[in-house]
């Protein structure tokens, strides 16, 4: 089993998702310890563009083989875009966490709100405590 990796360049939630900063908008996805928990990813429900967020609520869904988890919004926000990639190959959340697997991106009301999430050697902190 190999490594499970968390970039430097991302912030974390306790929910175990990640967003990348980008400019005016934020996109959002699960961390390698969610999905390699979760197991093989076989459906993934993501809000709609233009629905608006609020920290914590739960927005969508990731259902694996072994259990349906709920995926929570990290910023409040309008969702701006969704992977609909993950329609047809929700596997990608497995292969690529950080990458093709991507789930939505939001405008964030307050840009400043990345900073109250964790950078990944506090995320890593987390999952060993």
């Amino acid at each position: 089993m190999s490594e499970l990796s968390y970039p430097d360049d991302l912030r974390y939630t306790s929910d175990h998702e990640w967003v990348r900063g980008d400019g005016d908008t934020v996109r959002v996805g699960i961390t390698a310890f969610a999905q390699d928990a979760l197991g093989d990813v076989v459906y993934v429900s993501l809000p709609a563009v233009g629905d608006a967020l609020a920290v914590g609520d739960a927005c969508g869904e990731v259902e694996s083989t072994k259990s349906v988890s709920d995926i929570f919004a990290p910023v409040a926000g309008e969702v701006t875009a969704v992977n609909d990639a993950l329609d047809a190959t929700p596997e990608l959340v497995n292969s690529d966490p950080y990458g093709d697997g991507w789930m939505f991106e939001v405008r964030p009301d307050d840009a400043a709100v990345l900073d109250d999430l964790m950078d990944a050697a506090a995320y890593q902190a987390s999952l060993s405590s």
